[in-house]
């Protein structure tokens, strides 16, 4: 009789949502839980929610949840007998899954050697291909020379494909149209993958211009079974990595699904694989064709809503699958989906980042000043951040995935954007506003949601100003008064800017802070009672005020009224959230401003703190409008730092490999 491991503990060696993800169904397996954390993680939400954490000392990546000796010892000083290593980081390790073994730790996650063997995604296709599943043509790059690059690209077609094959993530990914710029594409792919995963092995794959991203959900036993849990549709991306998923497709047929589903696990008997994995697949929907992509040896992202329309815990069944457990049960429910199955609900998820989409998905690392949602029927929320949590520049900037499950696809979209608008999320530039956009989209909502689908939407990515700006400015004026004069002492128990008599009104100015390079909004105004008269824009307002605490008021303007809470951060920004999702953020000029030097700006300035990983450049170089001076890495992204007009470059101010700060000047041009 074989044994299999037992375990009480257990080490969750990532970070954010997934590590509170996981620590989540430990306790409620009854085990015991162990984070681990770097330096700018020490007040993660991921650390409070351990039973136990172990700091690994360091900032970067590479020093802390990527260091394998690390994490083995955190694991022997706490008495964590298995380890999940949740997605990204050592996730995908066969080196880690065997130090786990040497150890004496169970690894929650499949073989070294299945991980070895589909972590290479050229040898992972050359396996399917072997196991008579449909591939796009594609060709290893293992020289240096452009010339067999060129000859490699032509076997293969244009459009192509640059992609890390030891990758994922959209990491080390760049898509070529044409020769011309291919030799960039490979040295920038190259470049990044070998950052990202420490190999820089290319290949090149055919690239479908109109396909869908399908794939699908498997799971190994220990046994030899194999089951699957239909599709998951995550199509639309940015910077091919996604940022909308969803189950079921809205394309699938159910016997396509049934092929997909005979296909994936025929790979995953093949392998002898355990545990959870990803088939993932190109999907053309005019004829219902599909193309093996790769496949994922970990829980994906996205996982939450297969869980929504299945009803499985999935980080559950990789335990139980560890624990020696036969998936047979699996197979007669919603396992092997029989002809004509379809899940009973569907769910979306979305990924909230720290970008600014409108400025092409530049990070916005910093400081949540707040962080908050309503708890909604049908709502869930996985968070890797707290009101104060600081996003860092070291990692991935996404704050947290929303899922919406609903009776149909279009009320689960109309439920999740709707969540997204009532979120308060204050200090940083998110993704949100796309988001809900997206989800409002009559595109979208059609289901015609093909990879090219943010490319062909490009307004989306600035979406119209929801924001009724003379109600939220009442409203951060409103509440600024109140604070003031209800910290004056004598007067703080009365509200003394609805008492104040007729006056000729105060002047002041305001500038918005959430819309890039907003003027100065010169304002007068004054209370009469319950009235405030306000004069802006060259218009004057009558607005009623009601129920005005230091954090909200009611406001009302045309007959409308809202409800506007206001939150003041740092004695500086008024942030406003009304009751029909409108956000801003508002800063009032000082009364008594300080002296400042003026600083001459750069067009060979970091827009965000990163290393430099390329200099284009040298001093005395003619540079043309927007050519790129340098290429910067900054949350697991590159970022190309350009001219803004033509010049000379009079000195380059940095160096690769220099940590550099956001607004540094980095290049010079006279």
């Amino acid at each position: 009789m074989p044994t299999y491991p037992t375990f009480s503990t257990v080490l969750v060696a990532n970070r954010g949502e997934i590590a509170r993800r996981v620590f989540r169904t430990a306790k409620a397996m009854g085990l015991r839980t162990v984070a681990v954390f770097s330096d700018p993680d020490a007040d993660a939400p991921h650390v409070r929610d351990a039973d136990v954490a172990v700091a690994l000392g360091g900032n970067s990546s590479t020093e802390t949840y990527l260091d394998i000796a690390k994490i083995i010892e955190a694991a022997r000083k706490t008495g964590a007998d298995a380890i999940h290593p949740g997605y990204g980081f050592l996730s995908e390790n066969a080196g880690f899954a065997e130090a786990c073994a040497a150890a004496g730790v169970a690894f929650i996650g499949p073989s070294p050697d299945a991980i070895r063997e589909m972590g290479i995604k050229h040898e992972a296709k050359a396996i399917a291909k072997a196991a008579g599943v449909p591939t796009l043509p594609d060709a290893l790059l293992t020289g240096d020379a452009p010339g067999d690059w060129r000859a490699a690209a032509a076997g293969v077609g244009f459009p192509l494909l640059v992609k890390a094959s030891a990758g994922g993530g959209g990491k080390g990914m760049r898509l070529v149209a044409s020769i011309e710029g291919l030799e960039d594409a490979v040295n920038g792919a190259r470049r990044e993958a070998a950052a990202a995963f420490g190999d820089g092995t290319v290949f090149l794959e055919r690239y479908l211009t109109a396909s869908r991203h399908i794939e699908i959900q498997v799971f190994g036993d220990r046994h030899g079974g194999a089951v699957h849990f239909g599709e998951r549709e995550c199509s639309v991306q940015r910077r091919h990595q996604k940022v909308v998923e969803e189950a079921p497709s809205p394309v699938v047929t159910p016997e396509t699904r049934q092929q997909m589903g005979e296909v994936a696990c025929a790979l995953v008997r093949e392998l002898g694989y355990v545990g959870a994995g990803t088939v993932e697949f190109l999907f053309d929907d005019t004829d219902q064709s599909f193309y093996f992509l790769e496949m994922n040896t970990r829980l994906q992202v996205e996982h939450p809503v297969t869980e929504e329309v299945v009803g499985r815990d999935l980080v559950r069944l990789q335990f139980d699958v560890a624990l020696g457990r036969r998936l047979e049960e699996e197979r007669d429910d919603q396992g092997i989906a029989p002809d004509g199955w379809r899940p009973a609900a569907h769910a979306i998820e979305v990924r909230l980042y720290a970008e600014d989409p409108a400025r092409k998905y530049i990070p916005s690392p910093g400081k949540l000043a707040l962080y908050e949602h309503a708890d909604v029927p049908g709502i869930r929320y996985e968070d890797g951040v707290a009101s104060g949590s600081v996003v860092s520049h070291y990692y991935d900037p996404m704050l947290a995935k929303v899922i919406a499950t609903g009776a149909t696809r279009v009320e689960a979209a109309e439920k999740l954007a709707l969540a997204l608008e009532g979120m308060r999320i204050h200090g940083l530039k998110t993704n949100r506003d796309q988001l809900a956009a997206i989800l409002r989209d009559p595109d979208f909502l059609a289901g015609a949601t093909r990879t090219d689908f943010l490319e062909l939407h490009p307004e989306l990515a600035a979406p119209a100003d929801r924001v009724d700006v003379t109600a939220h400015l009442a409203a951060a004026i409103a509440v600024s008064v109140f604070r003031r004069r209800a910290a004056g002492g004598a007067t703080a128990f009365a509200p003394p800017g609805w008492r104040l008599l007729p006056y000729d009104g105060a002047n002041a100015a305001w500038t918005r802070q959430d819309v890039r390079r907003a003027p100065e909004t010169p304002v007068t105004y004054r209370f009469d009672g319950s009235t405030l008269y306000l004069i802006h824009g060259g218009a004057e307002y009558e607005l009623s005020l009601r129920d005005a605490a230091p954090e909200s008021v009611r406001v009302t303007l045309d007959g409308v009224e809202r409800l506007c809470r206001v939150r003041v951060a740092d004695d500086t920004v008024v942030w406003v959230d009304d009751s029909v999702g409108g956000h801003s953020a508002w800063k009032p000029t000082p009364r008594f401003p300080e002296d400042t030097d003026a600083v001459s700006g750069s067009d060979g300035a970091a827009e965000v703190p990163g290393t430099v990983v390329a200099i284009a450049v040298a001093a005395g170089d003619r540079v043309r409008a927007g050519q790129v001076l340098l290429t910067m890495e900054a949350m697991k992204m590159e970022h190309q730092v350009k001219a803004g007009h033509d010049g000379v470059v009079a000195s380059v101010d940095c160096a690769v490999g220099q940590f550099v700060d956001a607004h540094q000047v980095l290049v010079t041009l006279t």
